[in-house]
């Protein structure tokens, strides 16, 4: 029964945009997801923490990173960097921790807002394995596997990177 507990088989994180959820995207039920969900699928410490504990406790076998085409949170970074201007509100820490990979991206041939995607989905699985000791300790020994995917908005097709 659901109500006793939780069992999922992968914790993602993923961007808010609600038209990448990953229980839809792989057609998946409740409980079957660790879900973390936030802009441009930013992993900050708490968001780590919620990794951590779902480890800790589930010992999910994967971790999946799930970033979107034209994702609006890359897409703002994209756009700060360009016209050096920051976004108004809280806005501006999202633009802010993706900054880095925007600046990249306008420097690489093809699309800059897919190229940041991509990246960002690389730089964010990167920070997780930096910033916590049990993940890289997990992901080392085998016991969790971290993949990167891309969801594409037009097809509904998933590429893991």
């Amino acid at each position: 029964m659901l109500a006793d507990g939780q069992h999922p088989f992968v914790i993602t994180v993923a961007c808010a945009d609600s038209r990448a959820t990953p229980e839809i995207v792989f057609d998946q039920g409740l409980g079957d997801v660790f879900d973390n969900r936030v802009a441009g699928n930013i992993v900050d410490d708490v968001v780590l923490a919620g990794i951590e504990y779902a480890l800790a406790h589930m010992a999910p076998p994967l971790l999946m990173m799930l970033g979107h085409e034209r994702c609006g949170a890359v897409t703002a970074a994209i756009d700060a960097v360009r016209t050096a201007a920051m976004p108004a509100g809280h806005m501006v820490s999202i633009v802010a921790r993706l900054r880095p990979v925007a600046e990249a991206a306008l420097h690489r041939p093809g699309d800059p807002v897919a190229n940041a995607v991509r990246a960002n989905i690389r730089a964010q699985l990167d920070h997780v394995l930096r910033r916590s000791s049990l993940v890289a300790e997990l992901a080392n020994s085998g016991q969790v596997q971290l993949v990167g995917a891309l969801y594409d908005l037009d097809t509904g097709r998933v590429t893991v990177l």
